[in-house]
């Protein structure tokens, strides 16, 4: 039987990782600095999160949630703990496209709404709900297109409140940062104007944090950088499970919970869970959200003046590269003739970088240089003096 083909695949295949090394059958290694869509966070293999993992899968590696799984409630506590958010509910579901189908659905479910706005370059999964607030057409089918969806622009500030004070918007959606998109920040105070007309025509304001959320910007979520932000619901996955099929919600405690009203088969599960308390451990434990700051800043230092580079930005480990050329070459040499994974975008120049929480100092200067002379070695430009 064959695969069905929608992944264009490099000709490489890891078959181990320790920290942010993956390794082939016959022991090349590549450095891993993109994590695979940012989902490791703590490094491939952690030892605790190994140990947490072996010991779970030893006594019980699913049951029901028709049952009580302290485990869940563990999880919830470490959470509110570290993401300084302990007044939040959790949901527990397995992606961050489900996350976002059940954020739009409390959204619906508050105000009987259902017109959301989202804006461009935005991505928010592939599935029913989440689909439609994506920014991109190619990957919708009609039966996607079932609620009315406005895009805007960060730089028509104006046109969301104007659409904001008509009443009938069921919830704004935005990423803490833009990740697919190119990795590009809100703007503060446009994202602070769009909470309050949100909170004056009782609009659901959503934060999809699961790519920019998990201390990969240097704080637990990429809004806390805005003092004064607190979202209605925000959406998480990704680096939650460091691998692990992991994803959720948070809401406020406005929003009411009912039997029935949420639903899931494999969602908080027992290993989920397991994994999802064997990250926030090492999160807290190793202090990774600071380590990631400053990781990102001497990225962002490194980068700066490079020929050959348009812009840099980003926060923390959630970085975005502009070349003056389209990137996917660059990349692909970067990869098979250096042995370094990078990420694409939705622009065709820019590189994203999304390496694990507790990349290391060396392996940050191993990639600055290495970037650099491969970067030399494409350009014209030669570097000043």
């Amino acid at each position: 039987m064959p695969l069905f083909d929608v992944y264009p695949l490099y000709p490489i295949e890891p078959v181990r990782g320790e920290g942010s090394y993956v390794y082939t059958a016959d022991g090349q290694s590549y450095l891993d600095f993109y994590g695979g869509h940012a989902v490791i966070s703590i490094g491939h293999s952690h030892p605790h999160y190994v140990q947490m993992l072996q010991e779970q899968v030893g006594k019980l590696g699913f049951y029901s949630n028709s049952v009580q799984n302290s485990l869940q409630g563990e999880l919830a506590e470490k959470l509110g703990q570290l993401s300084g958010l302990p007044d939040y509910q959790l949901f527990l579901c397995n992606s961050g496209a489900e996350a976002n189908e059940n954020a739009l659905k409390m959204a619906s479910f508050h105000n009987d709404r259902t017109k959301i706005i989202a804006f461009e370059g935005g991505f928010h999964g592939r599935t029913s709900a989440a689909v439609n607030v994506t920014d991109n057409d190619r990957i919708k089918a009609p039966i996607n297109r079932t609620y009315p969806v406005e895009f805007h622009s960060w730089d028509r500030l104006d046109a969301v409140l104007d659409s904001l004070s008509a009443g009938d918007v069921c919830a704004v959606i935005v990423e803490g940062i833009q990740g697919i998109g190119g990795v590009h920040v809100p703007h503060a105070e446009g994202l602070l104007a769009i909470q309050s007309a949100c909170r004056k025509h009782n609009t659901v304001l959503i934060l999809d944090e699961i790519q920019s959320g998990y201390g990969r910007s240097g704080k637990f979520f990429a809004f806390q950088h805005i003092p004064g932000i607190e979202p209605d619901i925000i959406s998480m996955a990704k680096g939650m499970g460091n691998g692990f099929p992991i994803g959720g919600i948070l809401l406020r405690p406005s929003f009411e919970a009912k039997y029935g009203l949420l639903g899931t088969t494999f969602g908080g599960n027992h290993l989920a869970c397991a994994a999802g308390i064997a990250v926030l451990d090492v999160i807290r434990e190793e202090n990774l959200m600071d380590h990631a700051a400053a990781m990102g800043d001497q990225l962002l230092q490194g980068l700066q003046g490079l020929p050959g580079l348009v812009d840099v930005r980003g926060s923390g480990l959630m970085i975005g590269i502009d070349l003056d050329r389209p990137a996917a070459d660059f990349r692909k040499s970067l990869l098979l003739d250096h042995h370094i994974f990078t990420g694409s975008a939705a622009t065709p120049e820019t590189i994203r970088l999304l390496p694990a929480l507790n990349i290391t100092e060396e392996q940050v200067n191993h990639f600055l240089q290495t970037f650099a002379a491969h970067l030399r070695s494409t350009t014209n430009t030669q570097p000043a003096l």
